[in-house]
């Protein structure tokens, strides 16, 4: 410390020692007057540095520019600065580099993120955010999260303070979205607000719910129709024959709808087993669809007129089990939904390299809000005529899943009152040319 302070000082040390000597000599006024001179000049070089550092100190960005020249004293104290203003600017570097990477990182993930003061404003978020709560960064920043996301449950959810729990918000800006929002508070006083498109989700927890509703009811039904009439069977002693036969065809017919539901689902439950796989086999589709053909045939008993068009001669690799079934079921569709005397086309062709198998009716076609949704279990358009034509309400979803494991694509068209086209393109390599 005093060999800093000791060097400092020689230049002030060394002027004296030369106006000492200059009195020595020349006289008291001459070496006052050097002193004076001398010692002026040490002012003014420090004002200048000063001056120099001043304006270095005003600038926006200190490292866009120099570090001002100096001496004496003055260098030892720039070059000191320097290595200062260096170490920031790397540091400063390092943390851009790392909020960067934190920002890419954020970006790139599947959930939102908002970043909230200790009042609830906005400080920064990602895209996935902007896009689940209708935010713009670059407009929003600084606003209170409140006046974006209004909907009541989430203002009283981030005034309780309780975070625990994530709630659950359909998001009214977009339609059908649903979001799981969660708050975490952080560092000081700041939260995250985590959102969750829960939509598929939901949609699935709505499935599950409807199926078990829709196979309690499918079972109930034909049950009750049953255990109705074993009861009269069982405590009436005098019943007529013409009764034991109408109450024996009518629990025939229950017994069977409820075979043809539960071997239904048992299908399904194969398609959707991950461990089942397909046990492929090159099939002959002009012979799987001239069957087919015949099986419509008896099942429409001459009251519609049925034709096949075969435009290729082409055969598929696949499940045989599972090609039946899924042509099978759109025929026998077509044929339920077709009124007498209508027609029904099959058909099976090549379209560029793909295979198409198609089957068109002049049915009473489908609304275009149904098609969507016609592929789910138990999903029906008129459910009293559903029953009536004998179906399980599972026959295009086992389609769908079949379609999915080969590979393929189910496509439905429909127009009201003019019918329906449903469709199955396969790939072209499971295609299968004749030579």
């Amino acid at each position: 410390m005093m060999s800093g302070i000791w060097q400092r000082s020689f230049n002030i040390v060394f002027t004296i020692l030369i106006a000492v000597v200059v009195w020595l000599i020349f006289g008291a006024v001459k070496a006052l007057l050097f002193l004076c001179i001398a010692l002026l000049w040490m002012v003014f070089q420090h004002i200048r540095h000063l001056v120099a550092l001043e304006q270095w100190l005003r600038l926006s960005d200190h490292t866009s520019g120099s570090i001002p020249a100096g001496s004496g004293a003055w260098d030892d104290l720039f070059a000191h600065l320097a290595r200062y203003v260096r170490q920031h600017s790397q540091s400063q570097e390092r943390l851009s580099s790392a909020l960067e990477r934190m920002q890419r990182a954020t970006a790139a993930m599947p959930d939102g993120i908002v970043i909230l003061d200790e009042s609830n404003r906005i400080e920064w978020c990602n895209p996935v955010a902007e896009h689940h709560l209708g935010i713009d960064l670059n407009l929003d920043t600084g606003q209170p999260i409140i006046h974006l996301v209004r909907q009541i449950p989430f203002v009283e959810y981030l005034s309780a303070r309780r975070y625990s729990n994530p709630l659950i918000l359909k998001q009214m800006r977009q339609q059908g979205l649903v979001l799981s929002l969660q708050l975490v508070p952080y560092g000081y006083n700041q939260k995250l607000l985590i959102s969750r498109d829960i939509t598929r989700f939901e949609k699935i927890e709505t499935m599950r719910r409807d199926f078990i509703a829709n196979v309690s009811h499918e079972l109930r039904t034909p049950l009750t129709v049953i255990n109705g009439f074993l009861e009269t069977l069982s405590f009436t002693d005098d019943v007529s024959p013409d009764f034991n036969k109408r109450a024996l065809t009518l629990m025939t017919e229950q017994a069977t709808r409820m075979q043809r539901l539960i071997e239904d689902l048992l299908v399904l439950s194969r398609l959707e087993d991950m461990h089942n796989k397909i046990k492929e086999k090159t099939v002959n589709v002009a012979d799987l669809l001239n069957d087919l053909l015949r099986e419509a045939e008896s099942l429409s008993a001459g009251r519609h007129r049925i034709k096949l068009i075969l435009s290729a001669n082409d055969k598929l690799r696949g499940s045989e089990e599972e090609l039946r079934s899924a042509f099978s079921n759109l025929i026998s569709n077509a044929i339920r939904y077709t009124p007498d005397r209508g027609e029904i086309v099959i058909n099976w062709e090549k379209h560029n390299e793909q295979g198409l198998f198609f089957v068109q009716d002049s049915g009473i076609g489908i609304e275009k809000e149904h098609i969507p949704r016609l592929t789910e279990r138990f999903y029906r358009v008129d459910s009293s005529r559903s029953r009536e034509t004998g179906g399980t309400g599972l026959g295009l979803a086992i389609v769908k899943h079949i379609a999915n494991r080969h590979e393929a694509r189910l496509e439905i068209t429909s127009e009201v009152g003019k019918g329906s086209r449903f469709s199955i393109w396969f790939p072209a390599k499971l295609m299968v040319s004749e030579n």
